[in-house]
């Protein structure tokens, strides 16, 4: 498990974005949505996961479900970091997030 952490935030309020390289901050954000790791399909390589993606209900056809430690090993080798919001500025739970360089 990967417990380095490259966390930045320009802002001390909740909407503004925050970048990670956490896993269990990065899990934490995604479980807490009902999220689930995917990979895009067909840009799998020699059966390992391609480009990340974070999937949420009802399911997007265009990617592929994976495991955690599927989607970190990938994560950690391409060197990215995941740039996410915890609330909209009007205190919703906030989805947005992309996957950015470290």
């Amino acid at each position: 498990m990967n417990t380095s952490h490259a966390k930045t935030k320009a802002k001390t309020e909740d909407s503004e974005a925050q970048k990670t390289t956490d896993h269990d901050v990065i899990r934490k954000w995604v479980d807490q949505r009902g999220g689930k790791p995917a990979t895009v399909k067909a840009t799998e390589e020699d059966g390992h996961a391609g480009i990340l993606r974070i999937d949420f209900d009802p399911p997007d056809q265009g990617l592929e479900r994976i495991g955690w430690d599927e989607f970190f090993e990938k994560f950690d080798e391409t060197g990215i970091a995941f740039l996410h919001q915890d609330r909209t500025k009007d205190g919703q739970l906030s989805r947005f997030h992309k996957f950015v360089k470290a």
